[in-house]
């Protein structure tokens, strides 16, 4: 991770020491600036994750297609970014936010969701992520291209990246909220599983997106943003294999304490359907697709830089 955040960084310094001999470039007709450009800015906005749990009405689908707009939380980002040419920038952000889930939401679709619903599990996760971001900008680097037209009030760009986050998936029991990773929900770690490693509440993901950029004046840009992270696991809602572990393995493998837990929140179809007896060949969620989550932000940027002629 550290070998692509020097590598991009060295790209960037690379492409300023070949910039030319032109040290200054007119911004309008009042302030000119360089070819490096530095901007801070917030941005906020929602959040949402794509999972195992919740969803849409029907037997549940990849990507997009199943998500469910309600579970969308707020979320906020601090960032910098240093522009070569306003055509390339280099962006380190901080993101801090939540991302949650439940199958609940598909109660008044429960005879066609195919056992969603009475699978009755849900989650939430706090989400605090650093990524290193290119920006492509692309009609600045089109007009540079062509004989410096000048600068776009409004730009679309392409954003793409590596960040490191954190996540730490919660259910809630008895009007209490419990880590459900300690649990081993699905036998992760267990002798008798071991294949099934348990999963790390830091990991690394893989950015990409797009924006626009508008230039309110000199000093100041307005940006909304989309941006989706790809995710290396599915334990985002603690929520992966296909079948359920047997309930009688938590007392083997775990505290006493914990094995309760793990037994009441590793299999709830009996809060919304009593009596019943889970086979451990139910399904409980989908190996085949890993979850990730996105955010869609709007912010504001004081740009470093300019200088009045």
């Amino acid at each position: 991770m550290k070998q692509c955040y020097w590598g991009m960084a060295m790209l960037l310094l690379l492409l300023v020491t070949r910039s030319g001999a032109q040290a200054y470039y007119f911004y309008d007709d009042r302030h000119y600036e360089g070819p490096l450009l530095t901007e801070f800015g917030i941005k906020s906005g929602g959040i949402n994750a794509l999972t195992d749990l919740g969803g849409k009405k029907g037997n549940g689908r990849k990507g997009l297609k199943d998500l469910n707009l309600i579970f969308t939380k707020p979320c906020i980002s601090f960032y910098s970014v240093l522009h070569y040419k306003n055509c390339v920038g280099l962006r380190l952000q901080y993101t801090s936010g939540s991302v949650t889930a439940a199958d609940s939401i598909l109660k008044k679709s429960r005879a066609t969701n195919h056992g969603r619903y009475e699978r009755n599990l849900s989650f939430r996760s706090p989400i605090r992520e650093l990524a290193l971001t290119v920006e492509i900008h692309l009609i600045s680097i089109i007009n540079a291209a062509g004989m410096n037209k000048g600068l776009p009030r409004l730009s679309p760009f392409l954003m793409a990246g590596i960040g490191f986050y954190s996540f730490n998936p919660q259910a809630k029991w008895e009007d209490r909220w419990f880590p459900l990773q300690p649990l081993h929900t699905e036998g992760q770690g267990f002798t008798i599983y071991p294949e099934r490693k348990p999963y790390s509440l830091q990991q690394g993901n893989l950015l990409v997106g797009g924006g626009l950029k508008y230039e309110i004046n000199a000093w100041l840009n307005g940006r909304i943003e989309i941006l989706h992270r790809f995710l290396r696991t599915d334990y985002l809602d603690d929520v992966s294999l296909d079948s359920y572990v047997d309930p009688g393995l938590f007392a083997r493998e775990l505290t006493p304490s914990l094995a309760r837990l793990a037994r009441a929140l590793s299999d709830r179809r009996a809060e919304v359907d009593p009596g019943h007896i889970t086979n451990t060949s139910y399904q409980r969620g989908n190996p085949n697709n890993k979850d990730g989550y996105f955010t869609v932000e709007i912010g504001l940027g004081v740009v470093l830089g300019r200088s009045r002629r």
